[in-house]
């Protein structure tokens, strides 16, 4: 055997003394960087929890607070006229920037309940924005509310090693009460053209573009020969030409008007076109001027489509009855584009009893008149004051102030300076706008009595453009973006 070309010296150690214990050196020092990492982790995490929950209680809190202003009826007025001796926007605003606290201080961040003083609501298209008592008309018609919560304590658990104890964590949400009344031309965005609205569970009742006034008999014309009263709103650009807010029915202005709203039918049921109307259109007061005599409107039953489905519906009658007494999810009234042709139907039965018994169920009320368990409306003082009845459904207490009732519904109104209607039949008419009202009571004569809370207009045809912005109320609130 040939003998090795290299030979290992016998003298040569591998000399590793010096790196025992490394390895549990590394080890400890990963552990330390992973456990940084994950007590980072869990700090990162609680902070982005908190964020979500402070933009959640900021959308709700301006959500709530766009309700209250759009309820309020201060869109109807865009020239942000006084309701009697009082500046209506500053109470509005006032009642709104209360609920938006409220309704955040009933959420959490980061583990604790906010507190108002972490809450702040502002006005931002008033030039007052902090408590909107400047008149602005681009305010009144669509008013902005801007809620922002923030937390600078905000607890931290890892975080303090390296000295720091809290954290601060803010969110800002901005809602708009959107009229729909002459939006091409004022409003926060001026497009030139008129943006649609299609509220949900909108009652059948079909009324003509007819204020009915306070005084029966200053319609022009004088309402025996069959003249007409001034519109609700401007059937080419849907503004609303009579401007302020009535307190106790008194003064100029749609708002918090109140009059009895009963069918164009004949007395019985039979066919509902009423044959004292040559005109074939329903008007305002058609009882006519005399003492003793409410202001009033007559509507047209709408037509419903045979897949029809109102839910939920304390009726169990005809579907018009469940139309009236429930949500209907079916048909669909909207301003502008295609969908403004809208259906009435003069060949339904009892549509004046069918009415008021529905109308009956929808509010609770146990029989005709005033309190009889139903919701009631204070309108002695702006904002006007909802009180919940005995016969509330969320069984809250008698004389409650509520902010949401099953008395407020809303209606179509149709462009009645076009062609007549059928006097028997079905007919179409162009729907240009929608009230939203109170209703009070239902009479022993089948009319029911309402005071309006909201008006929406939306021109004729000629100019609506792009998707309709859809709620609960002619004039919905939304999240918008605001710089």
């Amino acid at each position: 055997m040939k003998p090795a070309a290299i030979r290992r010296s016998r003298n040569f150690r591998p000399q590793r003394t010096s790196e025992s214990g490394v390895t549990m050196v590394l080890m400890a020092l990963a552990m330390v960087a992973i456990l940084a990492m994950a007590a980072l982790s869990i700090d990162v995490v609680t902070l982005y929890l908190a964020n979500a929950e402070a933009q959640r209680s900021a959308d709700t809190a301006a959500l709530a607070a766009a309700r209250v202003l759009s309820i309020s009826g201060m869109t109807g007025d865009p020239s942000n006229s006084p309701a009697g001796a009082i500046n209506p926007w500053q109470q509005a605003c006032a009642l709104a920037t209360a609920v938006a606290k409220a309704v955040a201080t009933q959420n959490t961040m980061g583990g604790a309940a906010l507190i108002t003083s972490q809450i702040s609501v502002t006005y931002p298209n008033n030039s007052d924005a902090t408590h909107c008592t400047v008149a602005d008309a681009k305010f009144g018609v669509n008013p902005l509310v801007t809620v922002k919560v923030q937390r600078t304590d905000l607890p931290t658990f890892f975080a303090r090693i390296w000295g720091r104890t809290a954290a601060a964590v803010s969110a800002t949400a901005t809602a708009e009460a959107f009229n729909s009344s002459n939006s091409g031309n004022v409003g926060n965005t001026v497009t030139g053209s008129i943006t649609p609205v299609q509220p949900r569970c909108v009652k059948p009742w079909i009324v003509p573009n007819q204020d009915p006034g306070n005084d029966p008999t200053t319609c022009s014309g004088g309402v025996g020969s069959g003249g007409t009263c001034p519109p609700f709103v401007d059937n080419s650009d849907g503004s609303i030409p009579t401007s302020g807010i009535r307190v106790n029915n008194a003064g100029p202005g749609i708002i918090g008007r109140t009059f009895n709203l009963l069918a164009d039918c004949k007395p019985g049921g039979g066919q509902c076109a009423n044959p004292g109307n040559p005109a074939g259109q329903p008007k305002a007061n058609p009882n006519g001027p005399g003492a003793g005599n409410p202001s009033s409107l007559q509507y047209v039953p709408g037509q419903l489509p045979a897949s029809f489905t109102a839910v939920p519906s304390c009726a169990a009658g005809s579907d018009f009855q469940e139309a009236i007494a429930g949500c209907d999810q079916t048909t669909r009234y909207q301003c502008g584009n295609d969908a403004q042709q809208s259906t009435i139907d003069l060949g339904q039965d009892n549509v004046p009893s069918d009415s008021a018994l529905s109308a009956k169920c929808l509010i609770g009320a146990t029989d005709y008149g005033l309190g009889n368990g139903q919701d009631s409306l204070d309108p002695s003082s702006y904002p006007y004051k909802i009180m919940a009845g005995s016969a509330n459904p969320l069984g809250l207490s008698p004389n409650s102030l509520i902010t949401s009732s099953n008395s407020i519904v809303s209606f179509p109104i149709y462009d009645s300076a076009g062609p007549p209607i059928n006097g028997t039949g079905t007919s179409s008419v162009t729907i240009i706008g929608f009230l939203q009202v109170f209703i009070k009571s239902v009479n022993s004569d089948n009319s029911v009595n309402v005071t309006v809370l909201n008006v929406a207009g939306c021109g004729n045809g000629t100019n609506p453009t792009g998707p309709a912005v859809s709620g609960t109320s002619p004039v919905p609130v939304r999240l918008v973006t605001y710089p």
